[in-house]
């Protein structure tokens, strides 16, 4: 009898790909950091890639497209990785913290992909921003609900979409000025912004009921 033939794992083929793709990504990123978008060209990728020019085409089919999956990747694995660590953290206080260390935990382990997000934001156009600005609302709005649900259990009188963009603003400074040789690693900076950032919004409540807030005035 013959032997019945071995089965492959796709799973196992899916990861290896995801693999390749990952470090394409990662040389690709470094090229667009170093010489920008505009600068770069397929064969910049293609040497810093060790990829074939031919292949790169045949794959991506353009610097454009490249540019684009780097940017999807780094945002869906963000918003990814986000949703699994919130999965079973009920407290709206803990889930804010769990969010700003799933931020500066891949950004600065990944500080090319964040580049490229931020510095070359416009130099996409049509469907593919359309697209890429539809993953970053997402993203956008799980910080807008995780502090409505701290704002409700606490009782605040913020702004949540001030709250969110200050937030955002916090993080994304620290990949620009984060120096490895002398500042902490993520989860020490993370617990500190989240310390600095809760006890800012928390003092909300009481400028408010103080009588100096926005809504008093006039």
């Amino acid at each position: 009898m013959s032997s019945a033939p071995l089965q492959r794992d796709p799973s196992a083929r899916a990861s290896r790909r995801d693999q390749r793709l990952a470090e394409i990504f990662a040389h690709a990123a470094a090229v667009f950091c170093e010489k920008g978008y505009a600068g770069a060209s397929m064969r910049d990728l293609s040497r810093a890639s060790g990829k074939s020019l031919a292949g790169l085409y045949y794959y991506f089919g353009s610097k454009e497209r490249l540019l684009f999956l780097i940017q999807k990747h780094t945002l869906l694995t963000v918003v990814e990785r986000l949703r699994l660590r919130l999965e079973g953290v009920s407290d709206p206080q803990q889930r804010i913290r769990v969010f700003i260390l799933n931020h500066l935990e891949y950004f600065l382990a990944n500080q090319n992909g964040m580049k490229v997000l931020s510095h070359e934001a416009d130099a996409l156009k049509n469907e593919l921003a359309k697209e890429l600005a539809a993953i970053r609302r997402e993203y956008y709005h799980l910080a807008v609900g995780l502090l409505d649900d701290l704002k409700h259990e606490r009782g605040l009188r913020v702004s949540t979409r001030i709250a969110a963009l200050s937030l955002f603003g916090m993080m994304n400074w620290i990949y620009t000025w984060h120096n490895p040789k002398v500042d902490s690693d993520a989860a020490s900076i993370a617990a500190d912004m989240a310390d600095i950032f809760l006890q800012g919004v928390a003092g909300t409540r009481n400028r408010t009921n103080s009588g100096s807030g926005a809504e008093n005035r006039g």
